[in-house]
């Protein structure tokens, strides 16, 4: 019982060390995870739009 309460003191004190992001940062990471997911997504439509397309032709 003696080290399960020392694993949850030193738990606490472990995330008192923790460096939280601020509400700004994470907000404009969100941003740029969705900004590049709409990107990737998008080009990744497009080659599959034009690659099926062009096997269409060929076939």
């Amino acid at each position: 019982m003696k080290r399960l309460i020392q694993y949850f003191k030193d738990s606490y004190a472990e995330m008192k060390k923790v460096m939280w992001p601020t509400k700004d940062e994470v907000s404009s990471s969100t941003v740029v995870v969705l900004v590049s997911v709409v990107i990737f997504a998008t080009l990744l439509g497009l080659v599959d739009f034009i690659l099926a397309n062009v096997i269409e032709f060929l076939f």
